[in-house]
């Protein structure tokens, strides 16, 4: 198995044991959780849905403790490369399901003997329906009603989102681009957390306000939100799995949970952009600094309609946060792919080529760097250490997916180049005389 999908698989497992891998929790309270987790089925890298059992959680949980991400990631099998015994048959079990769902797993596996005189064990049948989703709980389940939900401590869930913004510079005009605010939110005590406009939306955007409001709030222990792509990437997966945060996605057309979101978008509209747009808006620069002071002094200060107190002091009344150190921020927010070393001992990034250890010739190594310095990369083989990857042709020194300030106007430098040309036209035409365009040169100083 590649270090990739070594990789996508520890991710997955950490999102399945994240609820219950908190510090937070007693033994009981743990347990009970465990059992939840046991009872529903998730989406795996492959595509299946699977269902783990208590023991496979709890030796998660403890691997997770002992070793952080690394060691979620699966042992070779012994069994590589063995073929499963009869595959063709699972897509008869799963017809002879969906046709009954009441339908047993022992009797699909009679079915399955008396039909093609091969026997499947029940234990088989059992866990591929139910890594296919189609276990009889599943299909006999009831559509779920949603209550109203509040986290009950702050920092307990972040809730983010990106919000439209206005042109800038506004007034509209040429250059102008479409700012995107994106927020973020705590649960608990509505709290503005971070909120910052970008002129792009994209994956590296939301991390920087993310280690933003971490630096400034401390660590959350769910980071709730949509499916769109700054938010469904595997920088931001990698970077809650190393900061032990659940990152939880919300359903497809199904907002619920993100009524707080929704509020808070509405009332930045008319309490902060229509004024701003009032005003008048600069540069990204400008807007950010007026928003940053509407937040603090207005947003997070006023009584809020559902608690009846001010953001600030409710998130305050709960007490010092929980912070990251700076050397575990600064990996969690590493990116990280995997590359082949090429035989002369190199690897491509970004366009850029880099040396490394020529003992790593022909394999699968994983590169860890920071996106805003193309000139630093780690390597990585087998997640242990190998060595750095020396730059040694330079394209780029930063990633295209890092937000970039807009290059400044140039000086006008007040030639009129045309003009110029024009008035010699004219005094020429005005004598008959040949024009000699060769002489535009002395007109100009010797600019061309």
């Amino acid at each position: 198995m590649e270090h990739n999908e070594q990789e996508q698989i520890a991710l997955h497992r950490w999102a399945v044991i994240a609820e219950a891998a908190s510090d937070r929790l007693t033994g009981a309270e743990r347990g009970a959780l465990v059992r939840q987790i046991a009872a529903r089925s998730h989406a795996h890298p492959d595509g299946s849905a699977r269902a783990y059992s208590r023991g496979t959680i709890d030796r998660w949980i403890r691997s997770w403790h002992a070793g952080g991400l690394e060691a979620l990631q699966p042992s070779p099998r012994a069994d590589t490369g063995t073929v499963r015994a009869h595959p063709e048959l699972f897509a008869e079990a799963a017809a002879l399901r969906l046709e009954l769902p009441g339908r047993s797993a022992a009797q699909i596996a009679s079915i399955l003997y008396h039909r093609h005189g091969i026997a499947v064990s029940e234990r088989t049948i059992r866990g591929q329906l139910r890594r296919a989703g189609l276990h009889r709980e599943a299909l006999a389940a009831e559509p779920k009603a949603y209550g109203r939900y509040e986290a009950g401590r702050p920092n307990e869930r972040w809730i983010s989102d990106v919000l439209v913004g206005p042109w800038v510079p506004y007034p509209r005009r040429d250059g102008s681009v479409r700012a995107r605010l994106f927020l973020i939110v705590d649960d608990h005590s509505r709290l503005l957390v971070d909120g910052r406009f970008f002129a792009h939306e994209n994956a590296r955007a939301c991390q920087e306000l993310l280690r933003r409001a971490i630096t400034r709030r401390g660590l959350p222990e769910v980071f709730y939100c949509d499916n769109g792509a700054p938010f469904s990437n595997a920088w931001l997966a990698r970077t809650c799995a190393v900061l032990g945060t659940r990152l939880v996605h919300s359903q497809p057309y199904s907002p619920e949970g993100r009524g707080k979101q929704e509020r808070l978008n509405r009332y930045i509209r008319e309490a902060f952009l229509a004024e701003a747009e009032h005003r008048g808006i600069e540069s990204l620069d400008q807007l950010n600094d007026l928003f940053a002071a509407w937040a603090e002094q207005v947003a997070n200060r006023r009584a809020h309609a559902e608690t009846g107190q001010a953001p600030a002091e409710r998130f305050q009344a709960g007490g010092p946060p929980r912070q990251a150190g700076p050397a575990l921020l600064a990996e969690a927010f590493r990116w990280s792919v995997t590359r082949k070393v090429t035989r002369t001992a190199t690897v491509p990034l970004e366009g850029n080529a880099y040396a490394v250890d020529p003992a790593l010739t022909s394999r699968r190594v994983e590169l860890r760097y920071d996106p805003e310095d193309l000139t630093r990369l780690d390597v990585f083989l087998d997640g242990r250490p190998a060595g750095q990857a020396v730059p040694f042709v330079t394209r780029r020194h930063v990633h295209r997916a890092v937000p970039q300030a807009a290059r400044p106007d140039p000086d006008p430098t007040g030639i009129d180049y045309l003009g110029m040309v024009a008035a010699a036209h004219d005094e020429e035409a005005g004598t008959g005389a040949k024009i000699d365009y060769t002489a535009l040169g002395k007109l100009s100083g010797g600019q061309q």
